[in-house]
């Protein structure tokens, strides 16, 4: 039997891995929506109740939910979170990682 690993260490950003196009956006895209569907569910919210706060439509919510938020900029992500009564900080600094690539992260 062989020892050989069967699997191959990924990066921290599994759209680049899979070649998605500007992975590092639909990265940032993803953990916002993550971020937005937590708080709904936290708040009990239905997708009607969220799309009235959004401004936009219930089935658009349900794509956005779904990972079909493409026709969403990052910019409106972050103004859905601050329709969720959040406060969004943007912080700029000097890159010290010396092992990875500068990024942007959402926490």
């Amino acid at each position: 039997m062989s020892n050989k690993k069967r699997y191959e260490t990924g990066s921290r950003n599994v759209f680049k891995d899979i070649g998605v196009p500007n992975s590092e956006e639909h990265l940032v895209k993803a953990q916002l929506v993550f971020k937005i569907d937590t708080i709904l569910k936290a708040r009990g919210l239905k997708q009607v109740e969220a799309a009235g706060l959004f401004g936009v439509r219930q089935p658009d919510v349900s794509k956005m939910l779904r990972g079909e938020f493409r026709q969403f900029s990052v910019e409106r992500l972050l103004r859905f979170l601050v329709a969720l009564d959040q406060d969004v900080e943007i912080v700029v600094k000097p890159h010290r990682d010396r092992n990875h690539a500068p990024a942007l992260q959402v926490f």
